[in-house]
């Protein structure tokens, strides 16, 4: 099956709208994409046109937009574009959607805390497993540190 994949980088400019339905969480929201050129008259990094598409996230996915994701954020969305057709009201609407497969902010202009979302059915909190100490990558898991053969001699 042939699918448009996008990546698209914005704001999020509605708060997302989380539901519970049947087949499991789902959550919306709108992102602007600005165009952004370098206008060589003046010398000064200008606004474009600004595409608005609406983003749909499911599953976990959702749970974990709708819990970090506010109206301003900077974001990087990959996905599937949906562009659909309908009438209203006797006219007639197209909407671009993108179905997300991945969100995250936008680390090229802030910064983020990661915390990792709880398994459904998984014992533990999140401060639990941070509590734990950092392994020392530096030395596999059962091997002392390796000692020095002999002394170091120096070279002159």
């Amino acid at each position: 099956m042939n699918e448009t994949i996008v990546c698209v980088v914005g704001n999020v400019a509605t708060r997302p709208v989380y539901r519970e339905l049947a087949a499991g969480p789902s959550a919306r929201f709108r992102l602007a994409v600005t165009q952004r050129y370098w206008d060589r008259e003046k010398s000064v990094w200008t606004d474009g046109h600004t595409n608005f598409f609406t983003v749909w996230a499911n599953r976990q996915l959702a749970t974990n937009a709708a819990a970090s994701l506010n109206v301003g954020d900077p974001v990087v969305v990959q996905g599937r574009l949906k562009v659909r057709s309908d009438v209203r009201e006797g006219q007639n609407w197209t909407s671009a959607d993108i179905d997300a497969v991945a969100i995250g902010h936008d680390l090229a202009r802030g910064t983020a805390m990661f915390r990792r979302g709880q398994k459904p059915g998984e014992t533990g909190s999140v401060e639990s497993a941070a509590a734990q100490p950092e392994p020392n990558w530096e030395t596999p898991v059962g091997d002392a540190a390796p000692q020095p053969e002999s002394e170091p001699v120096a070279v002159t």
